[in-house]
């Protein structure tokens, strides 16, 4: 299953590796990419994930985030 957020907030290398960190940490995420220009990451995770859980990890991570679309 594949999850697209957009992220605000981020505006440095450190803050995507941040945000990386965060969503690598979800139960059941098997890769993520962080694109800090277009402020936007990409997870992959396994089907039954709720997508709710990549936005929380997100925003406790200190940044605001949204599911994209």
């Amino acid at each position: 299953m594949q999850t697209v957020l957009k992220i605000e907030g981020m505006t440095c290398g450190g803050c995507v590796r941040s945000v990386e960190k965060a969503l690598g940490q979800v139960a059941g995420v098997t890769s993520t990419h962080v694109d800090l220009a277009q402020g936007q990451a990409t997870v992959e995770a396994d089907n039954g994930v709720d997508p709710v859980a990549f936005v929380a990890a997100v925003e406790d991570a200190g940044y605001d985030a949204r599911l994209a679309g």
